[in-house]
């Protein structure tokens, strides 16, 4: 409790918290229409891997550029059940082979696959959207971080990583879905996704998870393992020869990232109503990248503004410039990156948390509060 207290209730990042607390339950229900909400709610799923990156390149400098491999773990997984529940026998009834889902059905697949069975149930789908991306982040990262794999290096080969799973999905048309990925998800338990009340009950769980997501961010950064991440980033060397273990911390922010980005996955394809592989190749894990970088590498709720900047912007500079869109968000980027280098938190720490602490000094009469802000503005 000491450490949440220290990390959410105090000042700066209690009050940021809050704000964007207010800004996602409140200010953007009452001020958004339903589409538009949704497109929100759809953006919000991104600063779920946002906030990953900020544990694992922003404190821990392991600069991953495959996080859509584990947004597209949680995705298809809530996709695979949403799909079996919709392929019912009756709904399926005009099939070649009733009862499982109609991609397969095209592509003369005649049984259901055993690795599909488990998702006709809920618990173990929750169970696999949690455990599956962990499983493959441990490995990939036991067999990189024991063998001192680091830097650049890991970065390429998570690049190649996004780009094999992105091939294999494709390539396995018949139990994906391919390119076209899993598609025409209607219900959650008889429960229909699409109609605009559920829309905005999701929106709502989106939001509130995303929230918690943050706050374990900051009571995981504020702890120990936050400053060892630190000094990790800055000198690896250093810690490994005062005794500790580098690659099992390194082992441990990384499936901490994956879980977090899988949870994202999933509330994407009950939010948007599909998932496919152009969401988890290659492009979309380094946008995962600059949503952090634009927010501030080193502010988990600045990572949340700095997916919903960019995907907003993607789509208002797209729907005004259609064929000029492209160049307006490489503008945005390169203009973001020189002059704001520490992003959308790089402002708030120059322009609004000064002002801030005297205002706390006002509050509280002045007593020890700027070295506790200044302590607890990192997270």
């Amino acid at each position: 409790m000491k450490g949440f207290g220290k990390a959410v209730l105090g000042k700066p990042g209690f009050v940021d918290l809050l704000v964007m607390a207010v800004i996602i339950l409140v200010v953007f229900p009452l001020a958004l229409d339903i589409f538009r909400l949704n497109l929100m709610g759809k953006y919000l799923t991104f600063a779920y891997c946002a906030v990953g990156l900020v544990m694992l390149w922003g404190y821990g400098g392991i600069l991953s550029l495959g996080q859509g491999i584990f947004f597209g773990i949680g995705g298809y997984c809530m996709a695979m059940f949403l799909k079996l529940e919709a392929s019912d026998p009756v709904s399926t009834a005009h099939q070649t082979t009733p009862g499982i889902p109609d991609f397969m059905d095209w592509n003369q697949v005649t049984q259901l696959p055993l690795f599909w069975e488990p998702f006709h149930s809920f618990i173990f789908t929750l169970f696999a959207i949690v455990v599956i991306p962990a499983l493959t982040a441990y490995v990939i990262g036991v067999s990189m971080f024991k063998r001192r794999v680091s830097g650049v290096y890991f970065s390429i080969i998570t690049q190649a990583i996004a780009a094999i799973v992105t091939i294999l999905v494709v390539g396995q048309q018949g139990f994906t879905g391919g390119i076209n990925g899993i598609t025409d998800l209607k219900t959650l338990h008889g429960w229909d996704i699409n109609t605009d009340s559920a829309k905005y009950i999701l929106y709502f769980v989106n939001g509130v998870l995303l929230i918690l997501s943050v706050i374990l961010g900051k009571v995981v950064l504020s702890t120990k393992l936050g400053r060892l991440l630190l000094a990790l980033r800055d000198k690896e060397d250093r810690v490994r020869f005062s005794g500790y273990d580098v690659s099992s911390y390194k082992v441990f922010v990384f499936c901490l990232a994956a879980v977090v980005s899988s949870v994202g996955g999933a509330m994407f394809t009950l939010q948007v109503g599909f998932m496919s592989p152009s969401i988890i190749g290659i492009v979309p894990s380094i946008e995962m990248v600059i949503f952090a970088a634009v927010g501030g590498r080193m502010s988990l709720v600045g990572a949340v503004y700095g997916a919903l900047l960019v995907n907003y912007g993607k789509t208002a500079f797209s729907e005004t410039f259609p064929t000029l869109w492209l160049f307006f968000m490489g503008f945005l980027f390169v203009g973001v990156v020189m002059m704001f280098p520490e992003g959308l938190s790089g402002l708030y720490k120059t322009y609004v948390e000064p002002r801030q602490r005297r205002w706390m000094m006002k509050v509280k009469g002045g007593k020890g509060i700027p070295e506790q802000l200044n302590e607890n503005a990192r997270v």
